[in-house]
């Protein structure tokens, strides 16, 4: 994924902003109309969108239609279809046989007219609030990326740029070319981008598309679309909506926005608010083998491939030899089963979310140049194993589970230096985000080789470290596009999650009715962790997660990063175990006001006497620095990131406010689930948990005698 900040304006709820010259001098400009008089100066070109915006009103409980709605002030980003484009889109619906006639009086009731008008134009419009208008040089810079901030069909809409290895001159939104001259058309409310097709994302989900490509017999995905159906996940894949939450968010029995009690100087003060999300999605990422690759590996031409034929070659090559050899596809010890849930991640990844990208060494945001090697590491569905998703400026692309050779000594880059053919992994091909295929709750991936959690690949994620940040461990922070938000608003920036008794928002954590848990994306506060954006947990804190699958039974090292910027840390003692109803203590209180050189507390700050060293350049001395730091439980900060805003001269190693606690070290076994708890030993519900990252490092990298652990 490549990151961009998005400059936008300052409205009432805007924290900060920033602004950027912009050469507008070649772009139509209308501030003396409104979005809606705009179109009605030019009406020849709008009149069918007109009628519509007359009469579609702006949610089902409001008699205000989206025409009065773009009258008013605001920031709204509006594609608006030519009378053409609306006419070419009901020629597609006759080709369907949605309705009889390529006219308003084609359709078969009202029923449908109502559903239709509502099509156009609620993709139509992005209503930014108070902060965000969508100028094309605010698209993301990623190829099939999404805008951040839903429309109102709350879908957001893939952006495809022209200029490469394909024969498009035009922009995309969700396949609807925009007009090559007629675009970013500044109003006083917003910006109109002139469109010469209906933007018009599916509304269906993956498992409809799955099933509808098993019932039609359609190549491309056919054989994975049967595996899939095969395993029992096509229900699974139909889910995008928690109703449940929706209806108690609308009857105000979550609480919606809480302002906490926080501390400057000695004086007690109203927090900036946290908001709760107004929704609970469901999304589902498929890294799918094409028929292609099927076809060639079985010699047989894809419709005529079946699930026995698979699991014969499954079989046949030995692969994952512990699964049990029957029928029963469903069960998640089968051998089939165990193929295609490896396929599977719980979140809805866009291309511009698969690897996150911010303030990492060497990263230019505002270009999306990238830099050092980036992984992500999730938990994939069915039997919980690690995926390793991987990026750089030498891979030339994305891929899963790569293990490149890199240069990381102390003196190093931490760029690639090489790859052997055995890791090179899989590359991830560009999803086809056209129609159908644009589908509400998942992405489809095309990847040509076989996806497979090998002995091979176990071995080698257990000689890296991993790490991931707090986000990654929780499907909902990016189902519902709170991890690292790009959008400016409160809503966004500062999110609060509800305790598990008032709803299960996160399936992964149990929350204390006692514990406030925010998360703050940190957009362009400079602060100085890895990725920008944190967790402050506060209350009497008491939090338990779910931590991600090891990939090989062995000792590990949990590791938990702390910045000691703030003070008001507090102090945590720490569990871990398989029940997590009872787990093990792990060591004596953790003290969060520690940090490399200092404790800051609520009164004062002293020296830490930690023993933290900034590097010398001799390896051997900075090495048993190192080494002094690990005896009291400490590590420094990752060289990888920067310890503030992007392009920072400081990085998490250098900065002496960065480190990594050692707070587990245990044997873990890969078909073992463990739990990690939080809980406060302090009374001060004003002190507060902080949470940025962890890892996981194995015996054979931390304690390795002929190749030390790397410093990134």
């Amino acid at each position: 994924m490549i990151k961009r900040i998005i400059p936008l304006c300052m409205g009432l709820l805007v924290l900060m902003g920033c602004s950027e010259e912009i050469d507008s001098s070649a772009r139509y400009v209308a501030k003396e109309h409104t979005v809606l008089s705009y179109l009605e100066k030019h009406a020849d070109t709008y009149s069918t969108y007109l009628d519509i915006l007359n009469q579609v009103p702006v949610s089902s409980v409001s008699s205000t239609t989206l025409a009065q709605l773009l009258s008013a002030r605001g920031h709204y980003t509006v594609f608006a279809p030519t009378n053409q484009a609306i006419q070419d889109y009901l020629d597609t619906l006759v080709v369907k046989d949605i309705i009889d006639a390529p006219n308003w009086d084609g359709f078969r009731d009202s029923t449908s007219l109502d559903s239709i008008r509502k099509v156009i134009a609620y993709n139509s419009v992005i209503d930014g609030g108070d902060a965000t208008t969508y100028f094309s040089y605010y698209f993301p810079i990623q190829q099939d990326a999404e805008i951040p901030m839903p429309n109102m069909y709350d879908r957001r809409l893939v952006v495809h740029q022209p200029g490469r290895k394909d024969s498009i001159t035009a922009t995309l939104i969700n396949s609807a070319p925009m007009d090559e001259r007629n675009f970013d058309i500044t109003v006083l409310n917003g910006c109109i981008h002139s469109m010469n097709g209906v933007v018009n994302p599916s509304n269906n989900t993956l498992g409809h598309l799955l099933k509808n490509n098993v019932d039609k017999r359609i190549e491309g995905f056919y054989v994975a679309s049967l595996l899939a159906q095969a395993v029992g996940m096509i229900d699974t894949l139909k889910m995008h909506t928690d109703y449940v939450y929706e209806d108690k968010f609308l009857r105000g029995e979550i609480i919606k926005n809480i302002r906490p009690i926080h501390v400057e100087g000695s004086v007690l003060v109203p927090a900036p608010g946290f908001c709760t999300p107004e929704h609970r999605y469901y999304g589902y990422t498929y890294f799918a083998e094409t028929d292609s690759l099927w076809s060639a590996l079985l010699g047989k031409a894809p419709l005529d491939i079946t699930v026995e034929d698979v699991v014969k070659y499954l079989e046949d090559n030995n692969i994952y030899p512990e699964a049990k050899r029957n029928q029963d596809y469903e069960d998640k010890d089968n051998l089939l089963n165990r193929f295609v849930t490896y396929h599977f991640l719980p979140e809805r990844l866009s291309t511009d979310r698969l690897v996150h990208h911010y303030n990492e060494v060497g990263y230019v945001p505002n270009t999306g140049t990238l830099s050092v090697a980036m992984a992500e590491y999730y938990t994939t569905m069915g039997h919980r194993r690690l995926l390793k998703i991987y990026e750089s400026r030498e891979s030339n692309g994305i891929y899963l589970n790569r293990f490149p050779i890199l240069n990381n000594g102390r003196r190093g880059n931490y760029h690639e230096v090489g790859c052997t053919p055995e890791n090179e992994g899989i590359l991830i091909g560009a999803p086809n985000m056209e129609g159908e295929n644009s589908v509400r709750n998942g992405m489809l991936y095309p990847i040509g080789k076989l996806l497979i959690y090998d002995e091979h690949t176990r071995n080698e994620l257990v000689k890296g470290r991993i790490r991931w940040d707090v986000t990654a461990m929780m499907p909902e922070f990016i189902n519902n596009g709170i991890r690292m938000s790009p959008i400016s608003d409160v809503p966004h920036e500062n999110v609060r999650i509800p305790v598990t008794s008032e709803y299960r928002y996160l399936d992964d954590v149990d929350i204390s009715d006692d514990t406030q848990f925010f998360y703050w994306t940190g957009l362009n506060r400079g602060w100085k962790n890895y990725d920008g954006d944190e967790f402050t947990i506060r209350g009497l804190q008491d939090v338990t997660f779910r931590l991600p699958p090891v990939p090989k039974r062995g000792t590990y090292e949990i590791r938990y990063a702390v910045m000691n910027t703030g003070k008001r840390r507090g102090i945590v003692q720490f569990y871990w175990g398989k029940d997590k109803s009872n787990m093990a203590v792990q060591g004596i209180p953790l003290d969060l006001r520690i940090g490399p050189t200092m404790v800051n507390t609520t009164t004062l700050s002293f020296p830490s006497f930690m023993g933290w060293e900034a590097d010398t350049g001799d390896e051997d001395y900075d090495a048993e620095v190192d080494k002094q730091l690990r005896n009291k439980g400490f590590m420094k900060g990752a060289a990888i990131h920067c310890a503030g805003a992007p392009g920072s001269s400081v990085t998490g190693r250098s900065s002496n406010e960065n480190s990594r606690r050692i707070i587990v070290r245990q044997t873990m076994d890969p078909d073992e689930t463990y739990y990690i708890r939080f809980k406060t030993v302090m009374d001060d519900i004003t002190l507060y948990l902080y949470m940025d990252y962890l890892e996981y490092c194995a015996k054979e990298v931390y304690d390795n005698p002929e190749k030390p652990e790397d410093i990134w």
